[in-house]
């Protein structure tokens, strides 16, 4: 499809990406959402959270929601979506991947860019327990990239999944690993980094028998993370074989479900790869939308919803 035309203009002091990407991530608030918390076991017997949110009114639609990189379903960004679309007669399900509810997972693997088989049971477990017919999915980030992998790896997609929209995506992994390693990012990357060690720190304590304390302190940037833990806890041979499977640019020609990409031209995060302008021209089904502004997650609009929550609701009532 052509590219898409964005009409996003956020509010000058906005335009700058890091000023909107900080203050998105540690200022916004969404209040008045009331969530319930459903755990379901993954079929490998470990567990992962899921915190519900419904509309006023019975619907039979859903929208799933994925965070990114160490996020959760209270993050500003799920919350806010979640909020917007029970507002408009959606439920929502915000899923918090394994170990990131507050509580460890029990497996010494956890979450990644690549994790479609936990997309997969998510889905199948609404599937055999609710009844929505209509079912959008909205991937934030590390999130969204899995959303993506998720509809082009494979050909039997629910009849049920409508649409799909994923913001700010690192779609081509190595590209945005090397952006998250710039100067510019170096905040960034230390705050991220801090975080996964952190509660690495916990796994170690608990599999010392496959995750050494030498190897733990051998971390010192998201490149040693990945080819540490990400790559071996996952299945792949290191880091950048990590970053080659699991990159969603690769399967966007086979999707063939309704797709709305929104990616910031000021996004500090993501590589020119990032921008799958070439698979967007050549596949009906997806749609790419490069906002000049908004930075990572950062798209500040009016009344304290967000430009990508409103067309993230607009795109899934177009596919209704």
């Amino acid at each position: 499809m052509p590219i898409v035309e964005s009409t996003y203009k956020p509010p000058y002091f906005f335009r700058n990406g890091h000023v909107s990407t900080v203050y998105s991530g540690l200022v916004r608030q969404v209040k008045g959402l009331i969530q319930e918390r459903e755990r379901i076991t993954l079929p490998d017997e470990d567990f992962l959270d899921l915190d519900w949110s419904f509309s006023e009114e019975k619907t039979k639609k859903l929208i799933i929601l994925l965070h990114g990189l160490e996020g959760n379903a209270q993050r500003p960004y799920m919350t806010g979506t979640a909020k917007l679309f029970n507002q408009n007669a959606m439920d929502a399900v915000s899923v918090n991947f394994r170990g990131c509810s507050g509580m460890d997972n029990l497996k010494y693997r956890s979450y990644h860019s690549g994790a479609t088989e936990d997309l997969e049971a998510i889905i199948n477990h609404i599937m055999l327990t609710k009844n929505y017919t209509h079912i959008y999915i909205k991937g934030i980030s590390l999130g969204g990239n899995m959303a993506l992998k998720y509809l082009g790896e494979r050909e039997d997609i629910p009849e049920q999944i409508k649409a799909v929209i994923a913001v700010s995506v690192p779609c081509f992994l190595e590209g945005s690993a090397k952006k998250l390693h710039a100067l510019e990012n170096r905040l960034y990357h230390n705050r991220f980094k801090k975080h996964l060690v952190d509660r690495l720190q916990i796994k170690q304590q608990k599999f010392s028998d496959i995750l050494s304390l030498k190897e733990l302190n051998s971390i010192n940037n998201l490149y040693d993370f990945d080819d540490v833990y990400t790559a071996k806890a996952h299945g792949f041979k290191d880091g950048a074989d990590y970053y080659a499977q699991c990159s969603s640019l690769q399967f966007l020609p086979n999707i063939k479900i309704p797709t709305l990409i929104i990616n910031a031209l000021n996004d500090s995060f993501l590589s020119p790869e990032c921008y799958p302008v070439k698979a967007a021209k050549q596949n009906p089904y997806l749609f790419l939308e490069m906002p000049k502004h908004g930075g990572h997650v950062g798209f500040i609009d009016k009344k304290n919803v967000y430009f990508n929550e409103r067309k993230a609701l607009d795109f899934a009532l177009r596919n209704s």
